[in-house]
C-alpha cells in the first residue's frame, strides 16, 4: 500500500486498531493520535483532545497530506451518556486543522444516514436517517461540507457499511443471541466489509489523488446477518423482526472499485469471518480505556 503523509484522528477506537494492526510497520507516513496511548502500542503518536486543544491538532496537521477522523460517538458510547453531537464537533476540529495545515479530510460515516431505503444506494442520494446516529451523521456530512467550502479543504465523507468482528452481530454475539427473522423469512441483510478490505480501502482512498465529496466503503452486494453467524459457527435463535427492523441496506460500490479491488470483490461472509478471527486477538489491545 502506498500511503501519504496521514495523521489519524481517534486511533485508540475500533477501526483505529484494525488499521494500527494491518498498517504496521509504516513508520512516521503515519501519525495516531489518541487522548491517550495504550500500552504497548507501537508506531509514531501526538497525545491530545481534539475538542479542548485546536492549536494541538492544527500543530499535529502540519506536514501531513490527509487527515482521517475516525474519531466519534458510537451507539454504545451514546448510552452511556456521551452526545452524538460531539461527532459533528470532532469533523469541525478535523477540518479547521486541515484548513491550517492545507491537508484534505477523510470523515468516518455511516450507512445508517440512508436510512430505510430500496434498492442500491448510491453517493448521491440525500441523507434519510430514521435512528439518532445515522442523524448525527447526517448533521456531521452537511454542516462539515459547509465548513470546508468556506475553508477551502478537500473533504470526503466515508459511507462505510457494517464492519464483520466490529457490528452488533458479529461482533456483539454472546450466548443466547437473538436475531430478527424478517415476515418473509431470512435475516436482515447489509452491505458489508471485512477487516482487512476496510484497511486496504482506506488506504486506497487516502492515497488517491482526487476523491468525491462522499463515498461508500462496503464490499459489493450484501450479506445475510444469520449466515455470518453461521460462518462463524455461532448459535443463534430466530425472532419475529419488528415493524421498524430495516430489511436490506445496500451500498453502490462502483466509485470505490475506481479507487480500491474491494470495491468490486463480492462480499463472502466466509472469508469475513476467517479474516475477523485472524485480527480479532489484536482488537482487544487497547480498550483499558473508553
Amino acid at each position: 500500500m502506498s500511503f501519504p503523509a496521514l495523521l489519524v484522528l481517534g486511533a485508540t477506537g475500533r477501526i483505529g486498531r484494525v488499521l494500527r494492526h494491518c498498517w504496521a510497520g509504516q513508520g512516521d507516513k503515519v501519525l495516531w493520535q489518541g487522548r491517550y496511548r495504550p500500552s504497548a502500542a507501537e508506531g509514531h503518536w501526538v497525545i491530545y483532545d481534539p475538542l479542548r486543544d485546536m492549536a494541538a491538532g492544527e500543530q499535529a496537521a502540519r506536514g501531513r497530506a490527509v487527515i482521517l477522523c475516525l474519531a466519534g460517538v458510537t451507539h454504545g458510547q451514546a448510552a452511556r451518556g456521551a452526545d452524538f453531537d460531539d461527532n459533528l464537533r470532532l469533523a469541525e476540529a478535523a477540518i479547521r486543522a486541515g484548513a491550517a495545515s492545507g491537508a484534505r479530510v477523510l470523515l468516518a460515516s455511516s450507512a445508517a444516514v440512508y436510512g430505510n431505503r430500496p434498492g442500491l444506494l448510491g453517493e448521491d442520494l440525500p441523507p434519510a436517517p430514521v435512528h439518532p446516529y445515522g442523524q448525527a451523521k447526517a448533521r456531521m456530512e452537511t454542516q462539515g461540507a459547509a465548513l470546508a467550502a468556506d475553508l477551502g479543504v478537500g473533504l470526503t465523507s466515508l459511507r462505510i457499511g457494517n464492519i464483520a468482528g466490529l457490528d452488533a452481530i458479529l461482533g456483539g454475539w454472546r450466548a443466547g443471541f437473538a436475531l430478527d427473522v424478517l415476515p418473509g423469512g431470512g435475516t436482515p441483510r447489509r452491505s458489508y466489509i471485512g477487516l482487512s478490505g476496510l484497511a486496504a480501502a482506506l488506504a486506497a482512498v487516502a492515497a488517491a489523488p482526487e476523491l468525491p465529496a462522499v463515498l461508500n466503503i462496503a464490499s459489493p452486494g450484501t450479506v445475510a446477518m444469520g449466515d455470518l453467524l453461521d460462518a462463524a459457527g455461532l448459535d443463534w435463535h430466530p425472532r419475529p423482526a419488528p415493524a421498524d427492523v430495516i430489511a436490506q441496506v445496500e451500498l453502490d460500490t462502483t466509485r470505490l472499485a475506481a479507487l480500491s479491488p474491494v470495491g468490486a470483490s463480492p462480499s463472502d461472509p466466509a472469508g469475513m469471518v476467517a479474516d475477523w478471527q485472524r485480527i480479532r486477538p489484536y482488537l482487544a489491545e487497547g480498550q483499558e480505556r473508553s
